[in-house]
């Protein structure tokens, strides 16, 4: 079974797990950066705090593993992941719970053992990295319409709850009112049909049409989005990331995890609004930039020093 899509959340990943039974492989070289180059330092909550093992190995592997297309050893996550201020029991421990979960499997060879991705796994990471790079580039034009989405579930199924607002949310709607979802996306609406069917909601219901007047459209999608908070998301973002300036080529690789493990959050929280519906000078369209910027300037290095590393 695929993993659904919240899981690229990196905010929801677990870390307790069993650690691997395997008996452990040569001790990882050092691979922590060098002294830290001119401009502002990534911040330990951008290391540590949201980011956690699992989610910070799931990036590893969408951006080094999955483009390769090749199996990776222990030896050589283990010092990337050390890096980024992973601990090896933590990274050991993500690496059981991302192959229990079936997105990846492991094979020994002799006292060694190497990761690849399964079927499952390399089309959840396909499907992430469709959304991540080519998140926030352009903004389709609108037509003013909305669509409405009328689903609601008791307090009781807190459960199911969570799982409708995962589902609608990463397709880009949001609630300004208990019960109601919008979206200014109408092509959208198989997204949602596909998010209730597979809850079993079918009480729901769905229109299109303008707003209607009564109101202020902007309150509500402030109701809806709370989009003074996404920019403040932002902001945070492009202060993080401005002035980096990694130099060896390992400085470059970890900044690169770095950089795609934060952007890869905001298509799961902004719902890439027309420009009627946003605040003058959006920073969200200055933090997609910045972002396909860096990752395009850092690509080259990151991957050679990825290939040379998994070669070891």
């Amino acid at each position: 079974m695929t993993p659904p899509r919240a899981s690229l959340d990196p905010d929801t990943d677990p870390e307790s797990a069993a650690e691997p039974a395997a008996a452990p492989g040569p001790e990882p070289t050092s691979f922590a950066p060098g002294p830290t180059p001119p401009g502002p330092a990534f911040t330990r909550r951008q290391q540590t705090g949201s980011a956690t093992a699992r989610s910070l190995l799931l990036t590893v592997f969408g951006e080094y593993v999955l483009p390769q297309g090749r199996p990776v050893w222990t030896t050589a996550l283990l010092p990337v992941l050390a890096g980024l201020d992973v601990e090896e029991k933590s990274a050991r421990q993500a690496l059981a719970r991302m192959a229990a979960d079936g997105w990846i499997s492991s094979e020994r060879v002799g006292r060694r053992v190497r990761w690849g991705l399964t079927d499952s796994g390399r089309e959840l990471l396909e499907e992430g990295a469709r959304r991540i790079y080519s998140f926030g580039r352009e903004r389709d034009s609108w037509d003013g319409g909305w669509l409405v989405v009328l689903a609601s579930v008791p307090e009781s199924q807190r459960e199911l709850r969570h799982r409708l607002r995962t589902g609608l949310t990463w397709s880009g709607f949001g609630s300004p009112a208990p019960g109601v979802w919008i979206t200014p996306h109408a092509a959208r609406a198989p997204e949602a049909a596909k998010v209730l069917a597979g809850l079993g909601l079918r009480a729901a219901a769905s229109f299109r049409g303008p707003f209607a007047g009564v109101g202020e459209q902007r309150t509500m999608v402030e109701q809806a989005w709370h989009l003074g908070a996404l920019a403040e998301e932002y902001e945070r973002f492009v202060a993080e990331f401005e002035e980096a300036g990694p130099r060896t080529g390992d400085e470059i690789l970890l900044a690169q995890v770095r950089l795609v493990h934060e952007w890869r959050r905001f298509p799961r929280v902004d719902p890439q609004l027309p420009s009627e519906l946003l605040p003058p000078h959006w920073i969200g369209l200055r933090a997609a930039a910045l972002f396909e910027d860096l990752h395009q300037r850092w690509h080259a290095t990151a991957q050679a020093c990825w290939t040379e590393l998994s070669m070891l």
